[in-house]
């Protein structure tokens, strides 16, 4: 089998749907509140509230929601790249953390650099976002995304 990744022409919006289903149908993405602002063929963006629950001191969140928040919008880009059936996890990641994640919301863009049939490198840069909807930097995410074809396949 020939490996296509699928363009940004011939992704269905059927394909992007079902991304996004599932993924807010999990647990934590759930726990998060996500939401997606974008969807397209190889970059999403998605957004978190800022939530007390989440933060270490009024106002700034921990790492790990920016961390969750950056590794969502990663993958989710990667899987957008896949044929339909086939899922993706992530298998390696770096995060740098660049400012404190003081803000409203977070807000994660999230796209591919290099896709391939069993792994994609992706990224997502975080960005703090404030009442005023301004956006500062706040982490930026290297990860690698590995793929399974579906059981039939």
């Amino acid at each position: 089998m020939t490996f296509k990744s699928p363009t940004p022409s011939n992704v269905s919006p059927e394909h992007l749907w079902q991304i996004e289903q599932r993924v807010l149908a999990m647990p934590m993405a759930k726990t998060l509140g996500l939401r997606y602002l974008e969807l397209q063929a190889g970059q999403v963006v998605l957004e978190m509230p800022y939530a007390d629950a989440f933060s270490f001191m009024p106002g700034a969140l921990q790492a790990t929601p920016v961390f969750a928040v950056a590794d969502f919008a990663a993958v989710s880009a990667a899987a957008t790249l896949l044929q339909p059936g086939w899922s993706t996890a992530t298998s390696d990641t770096t995060l740098k953390l660049v400012a404190p994640a003081v803000g409203a919301a977070l807000r994660a863009r999230g796209r591919v650099i290099s896709a391939r049939k069993m792994q994609t490198v992706c990224a997502a840069d975080v960005f703090a976002v404030g009442r005023d909807g301004e956006e500062s930097l706040c982490a930026t995410l290297l990860a690698t995304a590995v793929h399974r074809a579906p059981p039939s396949q």
